[in-house]
């Protein structure tokens, strides 16, 4: 057997192996023989047909590739001995056959070693940490952003038509013998000698007039011309705001305007903190990282890029779009794209590596509240109740993300009280 070896980096060997014609020979005889126990043939018992008979009924790919097993199975591990490797068993070595045929078998194996994390220093990483204060405006937006919500549109007949209502017009132009056409346009939204001519006007109201049509006007035989035309106003409607007053606060689950107030800004606190933390944390993993040592095989990283990049090409063809399109949206090539997902799945095992690192140097234990908190979390970001998001991570089989979780949240509270950390002002709406 002939080993080539490359180091690709501290934990990524990459062997180029050429086996043994003897080797190979092995292989194929005891893949046909394994097939062979498997078949049962007339005037046999299963397994015992003679060796020449039985191969005329075995696939030759299925031959290939229990042959493959074989060879593979046991030059591997001759080859990883003979290099003084030591695979790291969490990782699958990755397997790409160049050459195979009954006489000749060449392969590469792309092996990921132990990773290797020397932890810098935990206390003192500098962070920019955002603060912000709600003001009574940012509260009154958020109000009238739920009035909105509930408005209601309802037909308006005691006056004339305003900016931003809905109407239902006809146009007829001079000379056309139909009865015109009809539309549904936003007052102050349509094109300016019509939005002039509709202010004001009342339902069943007519009007004749000239109206300058724009180039790009929907109907494409009335596009770029002037008509002159008669104009009824069919319907008018708007959306009606509710008032702010204990009846609204009380449709929204609330006892009065000043609960709703001191819910929302509550409930705008709570969002900010949540956008704060997550800043924080991405400033005190980097910081971190750039202090410690921590190398880790291509093996442990590249599955995880190539997974959510298939997972993506999914996702856009159940939106009848292509891997192509999504790029074009990024304003990126589909090669920039996967380089972004290596880059960050690289980062995201390297950081991971270093929070088990830190939470078995300090010795920290996970309890039930810790994960009970980590699970209603997890169940406030998918919208279900914490008993549901359980049951969904046992099925899934998931419930190692939970207690990795956890164990993130207690190393980053760790680090975060022991950081140098500045305010640095912003406004609660940027």
């Amino acid at each position: 057997m002939q080993i080539t070896r490359e180091d690709l980096n501290p934990c990524t060997v990459k062997l180029n192996v050429i086996c043994e014609p003897e080797e190979v020979h092995t292989g194929f005889e005891k893949a046909k023989k394994n097939l062979a126990k498997k078949l049962k043939l007339p005037g046999f018992r299963p397994g015992k047909a003679p060796a020449h008979v039985a191969e005329q009924y075995l696939s030759k790919t299925d031959i290939y590739d229990e042959a493959l097993q074989q060879i593979i199975g046991v030059t591997y591990k001759n080859s990883v001995k003979e290099q003084n490797l030591e695979p790291d068993p969490t990782v699958r070595p990755q397997v790409e056959v160049t050459k195979i045929d009954e006489n000749e078998c060449e392969y590469v194996a792309k092996i990921g070693l132990m990773p290797i994390v020397e932890l810098g220093e935990l206390k003192g990483i500098p962070v920019s940490q955002p603060t912000t204060s709600i003001t009574p405006e940012d509260i009154d937006r958020q109000i009238d952003e739920f009035r909105k919500r509930r408005g209601t549109h309802v037909a308006i007949t005691e006056r004339g038509v305003d900016e931003g209502d809905v109407c239902v017009v006809n146009i007829k132009p001079d000379g056309e013998e139909e009865d015109g056409r009809t539309f549904m346009v936003i007052a102050g939204q349509t094109f300016p000698t019509l939005d002039q001519a509709l202010m004001n006007m009342r339902v069943e109201e007519v009007k004749h007039l000239s109206l300058d049509f724009p180039e790009k006007f929907q109907e494409k035989d009335w596009a770029n011309t002037t008509k002159q035309a008669v104009i009824s106003l069919n319907s008018v409607s708007a959306v009606r705001i509710p008032e702010l007053d204990d009846a609204f606060a009380q449709s929204l689950s609330t006892e009065s305007v000043d609960d709703l107030r001191t819910r929302i800004k509550a409930g705008m606190e709570s969002n900010i903190k949540s956008e704060i933390d997550k800043i924080v944390a991405e400033q005190l993993l980097d910081g971190l990282l750039e202090r410690s040592k921590v190398e880790v095989s291509d093996n442990m990283w590249e599955p995880i890029a190539e997974q959510r990049l298939a997972e993506v090409a999914t996702e856009q063809r159940k939106a009848g779009k292509t891997l192509d399109d999504y790029a074009q949206q990024q304003g990126m090539s589909i090669e920039e794209i996967r380089d972004s997902w290596r880059d960050r799945a690289r980062t995201e095992v390297r950081r991971a590596l270093l929070v088990r690192e830190i939470y078995k140097k300090e010795d920290m234990k996970l309890d039930d509240q810790d994960l009970n908190a980590e699970l209603a979390e997890m169940s406030r970001e998918v919208g279900v109740t914490p008993a549901e998001m359980f049951k969904l991570l046992d099925e899934q089989n998931a419930l190692n993300e939970l207690q990795f979780r956890a164990i993130s949240r207690k190393v980053r509270e760790f680090l975060a009280a022991h950081a140098d950390v500045k305010e640095m002002a912003v406004g609660a709406g940027a």
